[in-house]
């Protein structure tokens, strides 16, 4: 009985710090949006989205975090890692693209990543709601 409380316990917390990392890359993904429109309006726009990047950058790689952890010490399911992997992939081509003034690709990536952060969002609270109510 220890033992079943112990892995529901390790789970749960595993599933919070993964829906936690996916909002907050979702949190950090539209803060890069407004921050790109402020990039063409203001002085300090670009202060902003430069700092921005490189939170979303860490709030993708906390998220890579969190899926191993939900997975191997919390028993859950490895298709988390395959996601945040592909984000951290996107981040990285995102960065490039930045750095290299290309925002013919920039800019439209960047709404692809905020509309699968999203879509990812909704399957991990989803996921986590009916895993929760299996548990009880």
């Amino acid at each position: 009985m220890a033992v079943e409380t112990t892995t529901a316990t390790t789970a749960t917390r595993g599933s919070t710090f993964l829906r936690v990392s996916v909002g907050l890359q979702a949190l950090t993904l539209f803060f890069q949006a407004v921050s790109a429109g402020l990039l063409l309006s203001t002085s300090y726009g670009e202060t902003l989205h430069a700092v921005g990047a490189r939170v979303t950058y860490g709030a993708t790689m906390l998220y890579v975090i969190a899926a191993v952890l939900a997975w191997k010490p919390g028993g859950g399911s490895p298709r988390p890692i395959l996601y945040s992997t592909g984000f951290l992939v996107l981040s990285s081509v995102q960065v490039v693209l930045g750095i290299a003034h290309e925002p013919a690709l920039h800019v439209p990536l960047g709404v692809l990543m905020f509309g699968l952060t999203v879509l990812d969002l909704g399957r991990v609270l989803t996921t986590t709601a009916s895993s929760r109510a299996s548990l009880r």
